[in-house]
């Protein structure tokens, strides 16, 4: 691959997924094209960006973007963000929806599923606290591969073992050979969409609670800002965004501010400038752990 070819793929992947590669990616680059490059019968590198370049095969275009997007994802992943979820924003919100009655939740870049479904979970186990409630959990990736095997809800045993504990993979989950898939219940109150966070998104609606976890990384400053500018939009003041360990909003956008103690969680900004505005009560029966 030429440093002229390499440029073409960064510039392609940056405005088609937000992806920046830095220069030291291109072994990166190599071992994940290379499969691609032979399933469209290409011979090498150059072939599948040439073909590329010639334009006019969105299918092989969007193969790339596949195969350079990172898609990791498990149960629970991180702890945190969901003993947040049931001590922080599902009180929080309890309260404040008690007229309506109605949660609403985007994951964004959801990947194969694992998130949306582990909040899936967090919600079956407050039980009571949300008997005749109308929950609504949207899942969204651009990769179509990870959002088939979301919606599928089958996993390997590997995949269950990483972060979903013991009680909930019998509770929620039904043996399928040596695979495991998530109930219909917990598959029904999920719904799944192909997304990319660099379009337009404002359609979707209003959500009480964003998550949009180590996705923003991939992305160049400004494109952070933009993004971020534009999910405030989609929260009321008293909603909250949840990024990743290594996210923040700070020095990105004046419409979040960090939710103090709370790492990875932030509110709109006037919510988050209100005493008490996110008082922990823990929710029964609602523990991750």
């Amino acid at each position: 691959m030429t440093p002229a070819e390499f440029e073409f793929l960064k510039k392609f992947l940056k405005d088609k997924s937000g992806l920046v590669l830095s220069n030291d990616k291109q072994y990166l680059v190599e071992s994940r094209l290379l499969p691609v490059a032979r399933t469209a019968k290409l011979d090498t590198l150059s072939g599948l960006i040439g073909n590329m370049q010639r334009g006019g095969n969105s299918k092989l275009e969007n193969d790339v973007i596949e195969a350079m997007t990172t898609n990791e994802s498990f149960f629970f992943r991180d702890k945190t963000p969901f003993d947040h979820f049931n001590d922080t924003m599902l009180p929080a919100l309890l309260e404040a929806r008690a007229r309506t009655r109605a949660l609403k939740i985007w994951c964004a870049a959801a990947s194969s599923g694992q998130e949306p479904y582990s909040l899936g979970i967090c919600l079956k186990e407050a039980g009571p606290k949300l008997a005749g409630w109308r929950t609504r959990i949207l899942g969204t990736d651009l990769s179509n591969e990870v959002l088939e095997k979301a919606k599928a809800g089958l996993y390997s045993q590997f995949e269950v073992q990483r972060g979903l504990p013991i009680q909930m993979l019998l509770k929620y989950f039904d043996q399928k050979g040596d695979m495991w898939q998530i109930n219909p219940d917990m598959r029904a109150m999920i719904e799944w969409r192909k997304l990319n966070l660099l379009d337009n998104f404002s359609h979707l609606g209003e959500f009480d609670i964003l998550f949009c976890r180590n996705v923003l990384i991939y992305f160049d400053q400004q494109t952070k800002s933009e993004i971020l500018d534009r999910l405030a939009k989609m929260v009321p003041d008293d909603g909250f965004l949840v990024l990743g360990a290594a996210e923040t909003v700070v020095g990105l956008t004046d419409a979040f501010k960090p939710v103090p103690g709370k790492r990875g969680l932030f509110q709109r900004k006037q919510a988050a400038a209100r005493p008490g505005a996110v008082a922990p009560r823990l929710v029964a029966g609602a523990s991750t752990r």
